[in-house]
C-alpha cells in the first residue's frame, strides 16, 4: 500500500511557499522537493512535526495510504 505525500496540496491551501517551509523546518529546498514528490524512504518525526507546525495541520493531512492496484 503506497503512501502518497500531499504536501503540495497543503502548501497550496495555505498559500505558503516551499522556500519558506524549508527554511522553517531547517531542510534544503532540494530535500523538501524530494519529499513532495514522494521520493524519500522516510521522514524524521521532528521534521514531520515542524512541517505540521508551519502548515497548522496533522500528519494525516500530509500522508495518505492508497490501495496498491497490483494485487
Amino acid at each position: 500500500m503506497p503512501i502518497v505525500v500531499k504536501l503540495d496540496v497543503m502548501l497550496s491551501e495555505r498559500k505558503a511557499r516551499s522556500k519558506d517551509l524549508a527554511a522553517y523546518v531547517g531542510i534544503t529546498e532540494a530535500n523538501l522537493s524530494l519529499l513532495k514528490q514522494g521520493k524519500v524512504k522516510g521522514v524524521r518525526f521532528d521534521t514531520l512535526m515542524r512541517i505540521c507546525e508551519f502548515l497548522d495541520c496533522q500528519p494525516g493531512d500530509l500522508l495518505v495510504s492508497r490501495p496498491d492496484d497490483t494485487h
